[in-house]
């Protein structure tokens, strides 16, 4: 299996800022967690702060170039109909992921505009958001 996995702006940032919501590691650290736990599946990182660079990456990898992405657009899911529209336009199955609660945060927080077009949302777990993306992602190709 081969699963991409696009973090949005500021998640290049994880360990540095508000690690109360966030926790403490870096993506890098936990990138080598899932890499050495699915060892036999292939996962790819992709981080942009640019909204047309996400889309540009959706564009290339959607039409057959992985099983499957993991995506937390970060706050770009609350503002971001160009993201939810290149979702919808490509054929790789995405699966919507945030570290913390985003309902148990700021208002403004409560309305992705990608959850529509995703074929499911993991959000809260922390950083274990993306396993058990991966995980599902795993079921869903079974």
């Amino acid at each position: 299996m081969k699963v991409l996995i696009i973090n949005g702006p500021n998640l290049n940032l994880l360990g540095k800022r508000e690690e109360s919501i966030y926790g403490s590691m870096g993506f890098d650290a936990y990138l080598e967690t899932l890499k050495n736990l699915y060892a036999e599946d292939e996962i790819i990182y992709y981080q942009s702060n640019h909204e047309g660079d996400i889309i540009d990456e959706l564009h290339k990898v959607g039409f057959g170039g992985v099983d499957a992405i993991v995506l937390n657009a970060g706050a770009y899911t609350h503002t971001s109909i160009a993201i939810s529209d290149a979702i919808r336009a490509i054929k790789t199955p995405v699966i919507e992921v945030h570290i913390s609660n985003v309902m148990a945060r700021e208002s403004y927080r409560h309305t992705s505009y990608i959850s529509a077009s995703c074929v499911g949302t993991i959000a809260g777990f922390g950083l274990d958001s993306y396993r058990l993306a991966i995980e599902a992602v795993k079921n869903m190709i079974k």
